[in-house]
């Protein structure tokens, strides 16, 4: 019977997101209440309900989901595209307050309850760590890294060279590792 629940929840939250890109303001607004009062339960389970920074955080990802609407893919869960960006702003709140906690797998669990979440999630990590890469490196990491172009068919489709390709995907990839290192780029 969850299984229920959590499917209409996808689908109202869905409908409402796919109304807002159409242009629906009303649609945009019920979906950023919607979302608020999921993401109030999302950060009070993590940090607690009188926690005083959970509404600044719900604040910070509602912005974060209106700012970057149009990056969102119908194609797959909108819960899971919600979740994603509500634990990159959990994550970076914990680094601003210099906090290291350990998160336990039940917590992960919540997360990837529906069937194909978790592919979904990593793809939706992918996504958000390529977008901070600059327009050359994501596109040659794309092309030969994501959908499979040998460096060849990716210069010919970019009209970009070879070498500039390759030098696109390391360059883009010793990016990648720095942010997940968290160390911005720097040695």
């Amino acid at each position: 019977m969850e299984r229920i629940a959590v499917d209409s929840v996808e689908v109202q939250l869905k409908v409402l997101m796919l109304a807002g890109l159409g242009g629906d303001s009303k649609a945009h607004q019920q979906l950023l209440v919607a979302a608020a009062a999921r993401l109030r339960i999302y950060f009070g389970r993590r940090l607690g309900v009188d926690a005083p920074d959970v509404e600044d955080l719900v604040q910070e990802t509602l912005i974060a989901i209106h700012e970057r609407r149009e990056s969102y893919n119908p194609a797959l869960p909108f819960t899971a595209w919600l979740h994603a960006i509500a634990k990159y702003k959990l994550v970076d709140h914990y680094r601003r307050a210099g906090v290291r906690r350990h998160v336990g797998l039940d917590d992960i669990e919540e997360l990837t309850t529906a069937d194909g979440f978790e592919p979904v999630l990593a793809a939706l990590d992918v996504e958000l760590l390529l977008a901070e890469l600059p327009s050359k490196h994501r596109q040659a990491i794309q092309l030969t890294r994501i959908e499979g172009y040998s460096v060849g068919e990716a210069s010919r489709m970019t009209d970009r060279s070879a070498s500039g390709i390759k030098v696109g995907v390391h360059r883009g990839l010793k990016k990648l590792m720095a942010q997940v290192r968290g160390d911005n780029g720097r040695d």
